[in-house]
């Protein structure tokens, strides 16, 4: 067998209103897919966040490695491509993707079942996230919003904080506490918005409202300060969306920067890195749960990799990992599948399908692809 195309799609969609987080406003929703063709009819699919660069990589770099090569030798061809995309792990953390949803159908194997096989069949998901929104004003939004995911059957619910002043937020993430009651997993994500003073108080506030995790309070530029703002609250700091490989992360891990790590497979090099990641941060007893933010391709790797991933100890009552389920409106997540994946009682069965168990509408990505 012998790959014989890689073909990237960009793919946009306008939404009606504008969503945000403390920093970034969109009206958009885009997204980077990759497809890879053999001699015998299999494909693969990938997909990856379009930021400037990753598709030139794809197209120009990686494509002339991969083509005529035998999809079988994963570990040869994933380090032929690492080599020459000068440590981007978007571009290969997409490519990988694509790459082990391909070997899966020549092996008629999941995913999940090539790296040695589940430790669960579903997987726990909370909702992210409720988000600032056009025309609507978070007092009353935040609270309607996350009541809403609880009953859909959601266990955790994630806001998006940090836009406006503490005096502001904490009111009103204190009213989604009261409304979604107390054994609702609660988590609060900053984007990065705030210095390490406003971090720390905004963190203490947390803890007193039952706060689950929170999430990259301080700027992702090599998460400086996060090892002070770990060891002086008592919350657990989550961050590492934004680290490229397991290199990356063992920094991360070394200085106890955080307490749950986050490495996303589509932005860090793929399913090795990031089950690297989560092995390493087990030795520093630091939680691995990843970060995912997409269409269904990402969606579907996490499931594979979060089934992957041991509960942090072998007690009857453990924390184990967790999915993040956008739910915000997204047809890369929805439309462009055949079949769609379903959250039942807050889990997600584990696709069994050979690669990553889902199959992708090529006339319906048509439809938001740009060329």
């Amino acid at each position: 067998m012998k790959i014989t195309a890689v073909k990237t799609y960009l793919v946009t969609h306008k939404l009606p209103k504008w969503l945000a987080n403390s920093y970034f406003t969109y009206d958009s929703r885009d997204a980077l897919l990759i497809k890879i063709s053999t001699d015998e009819g299999l494909v693969g699919w990938g997909e990856t966040a379009p930021m400037f660069g990753v598709r030139d990589i794809i197209d120009k770099k990686y494509a002339p490695v991969l083509i005529g090569q035998d999809p079988r030798n994963h570990r040869k061809l994933w380090r032929q491509c690492w080599g020459v995309n000068f440590g981007n792990g978007m571009a290969m953390g997409g490519l990988d993707i694509a790459l082990q949803d391909l070997r899966g159908k020549v092996l008629n194997q999941s995913v999940s079942d090539m790296y040695g096989g589940r430790v669960r069949d579903k997987v726990e998901v909370y909702a992210s996230s409720v988000n600032y929104s056009e025309g609507r004003e978070p007092e009353e939004q935040y609270p309607a919003d996350a009541v809403a995911l609880v009953e859909q059957g959601y266990r955790g619910v994630k806001l998006r904080i940090g836009r406006f002043p503490l005096k502001r937020e904490i009111p009103f993430i204190a009213a989604v506490r009261e409304a979604i009651g107390p054994n609702v997993k609660l988590t609060v994500d900053v984007n990065g918005a705030y210095s390490l003073p406003r971090a720390i108080q905004m963190g203490r506030e947390l803890q007193q409202l039952g706060v689950y995790w929170y999430e990259e309070p301080l700027p992702q530029q090599h998460y400086a300060g996060y090892d002070v703002l770990t060891s002086t609250l008592d919350i657990a700091v989550a961050g590492g969306e934004c680290v490229d490989s397991r290199f990356a992360a063992r920094e991360l891990i070394l200085r106890r920067a955080v307490d749950i790590i986050q490495p996303d497979v589509s932005l860090c090099g793929g399913f090795a890195e990031c089950l690297g990641i989560a092995e390493m941060s087990r030795m520093w007893n630091i939680t691995c749960i990843p970060h995912c933010w997409g269409g269904a391709l990402v969606t579907a790797a996490t499931i594979h990799l979060v089934s992957l991933l041991p509960d942090a100890t072998s007690a009857y009552d453990c924390e184990a990992p967790l999915l993040e389920l956008d739910v915000t409106e997204n047809p890369f997540r929805d439309k462009i599948v055949k079949q769609q994946i379903e959250v039942r009682d807050g889990y997600i069965e584990v696709p069994k399908g050979p690669g990553l168990g889902i199959e992708i509408d090529e006339e319906a990505l048509k439809h938001y692809a740009l060329d």
